[in-house]
């Protein structure tokens, strides 16, 4: 797919922008409309910086194949649109991302979707609701990895097995971990959703997502799903996606350094409740995540503020160079407040029942300097 000039070929992957693409006659569509001929017709159905994108996420994985979509919301949706419909039932973990809690208890419901919360952490309660079974509709879990925000780790072998057992889809979201720290599909996983918005670009100037999938015989029907509804990913950030991959792995191995180093840093500052990140021995899932994730406990890390919203407000006016957003996954350190952002759609009581205080700041950790980001954490907090 890289043009070539003479003997020589671009390093760098080419951009391809065109959203449709000349055919020489009748027949040539009819290949590929019938799958004779792999090539392009119209980019929302698919486009080269797609492919390549694809080709490199599958291999990063180990899955069979990949579908890039327009967000990680999207790629979430074209799983659900895939393989569920009416009479479907589904057991969602109920430590989700706030958009994901929301398009499985509240948008399928209204697809007749029965979607049962269930605490993937308490794995006799997820094999009684795996026993459970009201109706034949296709069933599935959905679980993150890593979940958003507060960090519980989910422990996908066990999970796996008994989803298995009881002949359930696993759909992961890894989106916290990256392939670099874990690959559910190894660990048996029928689908994985990553958001490339986050740490896979790297850079906060794309909006991506991909789903992976174990079996090739899925890819058709997700490629399908996506071109209906229109969530193919634009040449542009598909680009700018590939680009970043080859640094991946380093950009994981600096951060997770710097979140682990933070993490014990942030436990002997005054004015803070909690410290929650998988490196931390009081951390619940400690263990299980030095299993799982081999040496390294993921960039994302969480603090608890006593002073609550208005202590956290004032963390963020001192704290000038820990940019406030509510996405991740940048190179340099962003600053979050679930309460407000990623979970503000949740009903109170809910926030409370997971344990999303007016106080906590999620932090995706970067690969600054170690004493640059030291010191602007010391700066933050002074102002409480």
């Amino acid at each position: 797919m890289q043009p070539a000039f003479g003997p020589s070929t671009p390093l760098a992957p080419a951009f391809i922008p065109s959203s449709v693409y000349a055919l020489p006659d009748l027949d040539a569509l009819e290949d590929i409309s019938t799958g004779q001929q792999s090539c392009f017709i119209y980019a929302r159905d698919n486009h080269p910086n797609a492919v390549q994108l694809e080709a490199e996420l599958a291999k990063l994985e180990n899955a069979a194949g990949a579908v890039v979509c327009a967000n990680g919301m999207a790629a979430i949706g074209v799983v659900a649109m895939a393989i569920l419909s009416q009479g479907s039932e589904v057991l969602a973990s109920n430590y989700l991302y706030g958009r994901t809690t929301q398009l499985f208890f509240q948008e399928l419901s209204r697809f007749n979707v029965t979607v049962t919360g269930v605490d993937t952490g308490d794995l006799a309660a997820v094999e009684t609701a795996l026993k459970h079974k009201p109706g034949t509709g296709t069933r599935l879990l959905v679980v993150e990895t890593i979940s958003n925000p507060l960090l519980t780790v989910a422990n996908l072998p066990r999970l796996i097995a008994l989803c298995k057992q009881h002949q359930v889809t696993v759909l992961v979201d890894n989106t916290f971990a990256t392939p670099t720290l874990c690959r559910p599909i190894e660990l048996g996983a029928d689908y994985v959703i990553e958001s490339l918005t986050k740490m896979i670009g790297g850079h906060s100037d794309i909006t991506l997502g991909v789903v992976v999938a174990r079996d090739a015989d899925k890819l058709a029907r997700l490629r399908q799903v996506r071109s209906i509804w229109g969530w193919m990913g634009d040449p542009f950030p598909c680009w700018l996606s590939l680009r970043g991959l080859p640094t991946l792995a380093l950009r994981v191995k600096a951060s997770c350094e710097n979140a682990n180093r933070l993490a014990t840093f942030l436990a002997e500052q005054p004015g803070i409740v909690r410290v929650i990140h998988p490196s931390r021995a009081d951390h619940p899932d400690h263990v299980l995540a030095e299993q799982l994730f081999v040496g390294q406990f993921g960039n994302m890390l969480c603090i608890d503020l006593a002073g609550g919203r208005a202590a956290v407000n004032r963390f963020f006016q001192k704290a000038k160079n820990l940019k406030f957003c509510p996405s991740l996954g940048d190179y340099a350190t962003t600053c979050s407040h679930p309460a407000s952002t990623s979970h503000r759609y949740l009903e109170p009581a809910e926030r409370e029942r997971q344990g999303i205080t007016e106080g906590l700041v999620r932090l995706s950790v970067g690969i600054e300097p170690w004493e640059e980001l030291a010191n602007e954490f010391r700066s933050g907090l002074e102002a409480n």
